[in-house]
């Protein structure tokens, strides 16, 4: 894809399932049977979305969450329209660590719409694991933000509908919609450009 209409950042601990998030939401899949594997960085991946009718090129930047990489990812955080901070329900640690990524990402990018997402929701319905972090918390912090989602990458459960919401959100938008007609104005103006130089001899 040539442009991303709109810039969506992934944050959170390690081990809490953003790669698998984004696997889940792109690719249709879930990869049970691969070994973890640490993002150095931030792996980015693309997808067309609609709204309103409209379709829209989403950008997807899944960020590092071991501490050692912090200063390497922030620099991702600037220009995000959105950000999806996830955590683990049954990882206290994980929702304590979930006010940092916030501050983090104000820090840079204030205006970014901000999105909580607990994972691994089918563990918790069958019972694997037990709840930490209690929902009147959940509910509580969420309050100030755009959102909270439950989602489950190895059924997709409420997966879809995190990313559609955050689109449609971005296009409710009018500040935000209106730096994406500007800069596809200035894309097909580039195009326009190189299409007369180019030389069809």
């Amino acid at each position: 894809m040539s442009r991303c209409d709109f810039k969506i950042v992934l944050l959170g601990s390690e081990h809490v399932g953003k790669t698998s998030l984004v696997i889940r939401f792109v690719n249709c899949r879930f990869n049970s049977g691969t070994p973890y594997q640490n993002t150095i960085g931030a792996a980015f991946c693309a997808k067309q979305m609609q709204s309103h009718d409209r379709e829209f090129n989403v950008g997807i930047w899944d960020t590092a969450g071991s501490e050692r990489y912090e200063a390497m990812t922030r620099m991702y955080y600037r220009g995000a329209h959105a950000a999806i901070i996830c955590y683990d329900p049954a990882s206290l640690a994980s929702w304590t660590r979930l006010r940092h990524w916030l501050q983090e990402l104000r820090t840079v990018e204030e205006d970014c719409k901000v999105y909580l997402c607990g994972t691994k929701k089918d563990l918790l319905d069958t019972g694997t694991v037990q709840r930490e972090v209690p929902e009147d918390i959940i509910a509580t912090y969420s309050q100030g933000l755009h959102g909270h989602f439950l989602t489950s990458s190895k059924t997709g459960e409420n997966v879809d509908e995190l990313f559609q919401k955050i689109v449609d959100d971005c296009v409710k938008d009018l500040k935000v919609m209106k730096i994406v007609e500007e800069a596809r104005v200035q894309l097909q103006k580039e195009d326009n450009e190189k299409n007369k130089n180019y030389c069809y001899c």
